[in-house]
């Protein structure tokens, strides 16, 4: 008989699913926060799997598709664990600002402390409570204010594991991103816990494309891991591997029109 989970206090047995409010920093007038948590724990043995969205506040794509992912009926006869936060940073969210009431980015904040600043507690809480406990995660993310990102996966591909997952993942482009310092991928990274960085969409906004891509995506993972039942596809997928990224800038003043769409290849 597979054991129950135990997180942030609460026991769930197999074949249960629960809904946590997890007590996490209190704002500077004391007044009381939670972080929204949900847990699925299958009936049979499998690995465990975080996916979190919202770490920046104003990044708000991943928190529907953890909704839809949750609400769906991808998810029956799961095998293993899914750990899936929709809103990390709670207070960002709040504010329609990417960053903490502190003035800091949550994800240059790991591994944070218990005494540390209020991005640095939250960040220690994260990773004690959802990152430990897993065996692999997903961080779900957009572009910024007025940018939009083309759907695509960053990770360590010179990881062979990490590699696979990335490329079942499901979406055009597959990055090999360097890891940030006080990064979630970095930290997850010393606790053995490969992560993928989805990116999609823009800041502040519902991109139903980029919605549909990543709901597709993490049963792709899952399938893979074999959570769920594999299907058979007659058509293989295969992204653009890119090895290195940058920017373009303008050379002169001006508006810009464009003559290619997001996604096209150029020279």
């Amino acid at each position: 008989m597979r054991q129950s989970f135990s997180i942030a206090g609460r026991d769930i047995k197999p074949g249960e699913s629960a809904y946590i409010e997890m007590p996490t920093v209190a704002l500077y007038t004391d007044t009381e926060m939670s972080m929204p948590v949900y847990v699925k724990h299958g009936k049979k043995d499998g690995p465990v799997l975080f996916v979190s969205a919202a770490i920046h506040g104003d990044e708000l794509n991943g928190t529907e598709i953890i909704s839809r992912l949750i609400q769906g009926k991808q998810l029956r006869g799961m095998k293993g664990t899914l750990i899936a936060v929709p809103i990390v940073n709670v207070y960002g969210v709040i504010s329609q600002s990417r960053y903490l009431p502190d003035r800091r980015d949550l994800n240059r904040s790991f591994p944070g402390s218990t005494k540390g600043s209020l991005a640095g507690r939250i960040a220690n809480q994260f990773l004690k409570e959802i990152v430990s406990k897993s065996d692999y995660g997903i961080d779900l993310h957009t572009g910024a204010i007025h940018r939009s990102n083309l759907p695509q996966i960053r990770a360590n591909l010179d990881d062979e594991r990490t590699n696979e997952l990335a490329k079942a993942f499901g979406v055009p482009v597959v990055l090999n991103a360097d890891i940030r310092d006080g990064s979630l991928r970095e930290s997850a990274g010393e606790l053995g816990v490969p992560v993928l960085l989805y990116e999609a969409g823009e800041a502040l906004r519902f991109d139903e494309l980029s919605i549909r891509a990543g709901v597709r995506g993490i049963v792709n993972v899952m399938r893979s891991l074999d959570m769920l039942t594999k299907r058979r596809s007659k058509l293989k997928y295969e992204p653009f591997i890119a090895r290195q990224s940058g920017w373009v800038r303008s050379t002169d003043s001006g508006f810009i029109r464009y003559k290619r769409t997001l996604g096209e290849l150029v020279e």
